[in-house]
């Protein structure tokens, strides 16, 4: 049998037309958050009173997982946690100062503080670079305090072993990426035609790192889609997710509706805060898509 009207090639091409940031494109912004990285580096290391420690790109441009859609980029700044201050407002004042120093000839609304990150705007370009603080201790693997976005609590992480995990995936499976970018699609569509619907990117990759783990076969760019929504139904969330990329994680009793470990911190259910009416959202809307899918795959086939 053969696929009359849908297929893979179908979805590479909706992909590179209408999902995924092109090449050059993400070149450019890339090459724009380094110059940026740099300049903050040496702007800062002639600061006294800002002790600086490493610039880092993070969130999907890093991981190779942006859309199209694209307009801010998250730079991670570690911060020496013996001389900025412990308090979130406090912080943010103290990277927003800085970071003014760093760049003077921009003005005020330029550079600003927003609730766990400080923005700095281009105005040439239109992108928006989101410089988050990490408290920094000295860990040589880079472990440091980021402020959760959930509660404003701080909580352990550590960038380069993020970037790690998902390369990891990467180079075990060519079309991870491109599945990770679909369904982020998928979700950003969602949300603009179901109120209150939420779904946290990195809960999409960790979940497909979880399938592609477990054998899931991404080849196939309808079937992987099909087999992500089919997961979702199937366990309705129930499942406890977690990695052993960087150790064995001893995870406590599922106190929270959804379960899904931060491979790089075992204390970090990274859905801690959806409950159980987000929980049912997320599965009616992945029975609905696992569904279409399902339908128009069968469809399509024909006898040859």
């Amino acid at each position: 049998m053969s696929r009359e009207h849908i297929d893979h090639a179908d979805i590479v091409r909706f992909a590179n037309e209408r999902v995924n940031l092109p090449k050059a494109k993400a070149d450019e912004h890339r090459a724009q958050a380094k110059r940026l990285g740099e300049r903050i580096e040496e702007c800062l290391a002639e600061n006294p009173d800002f002790s600086l420690k490493r610039m880092m790109m993070s969130g999907s441009l890093a991981k190779g997982t942006a859309l199209r859609t694209l307009n801010d980029i998250d730079l991670a700044c570690y911060i020496s946690d013996a001389d900025a201050p412990d308090e979130v407002a406090d912080l943010l004042d103290y990277l927003t100062e800085g970071l003014r120093t760093a760049f003077p000839n921009f003005s005020p609304d330029q550079i600003e503080a927003k609730t766990f990150s400080v923005t700095v705007s281009f105005r040439g370009s239109g992108l928006d670079v989101d410089v988050v603080p990490i408290l920094y201790e000295g860990d040589p693997k880079w472990y440091g305090k980021l402020v959760n976005q959930e509660d404003g609590t701080y909580l352990d992480t550590c960038v380069p072993r993020h970037l790690e995990f998902m390369n990891r995936r990467k180079k075990q499976e060519e079309n991870f990426a491109q599945v990770v970018r679909l369904v982020k699609f998928w979700v950003r569509h969602t949300k603009d035609h179901q109120e209150g619907f939420r779904f946290k990117s990195f809960m999409v990759e960790l979940i497909l790192a979880h399938l592609l783990d477990r054998g899931c076969d991404f080849s196939d760019y309808p079937e992987a889609m099909q087999n992500f929504f089919n997961y979702i139904a199937r366990s309705k969330l129930q499942e406890v997710i977690s990695f052993s990329d960087f150790g064995d994680p001893e995870i406590d009793a599922k106190s929270e509706r959804i379960t899904i470990i931060d491979p790089v911190n075992e204390k970090n259910n990274v859905a801690k805060s959806y409950q159980e009416d987000d929980a049912k959202k997320i599965v009616g809307e992945s029975l609905a898509a696992g569904d279409a899918i399902e339908y128009a795959l069968r469809s399509a086939l024909v006898v040859d």
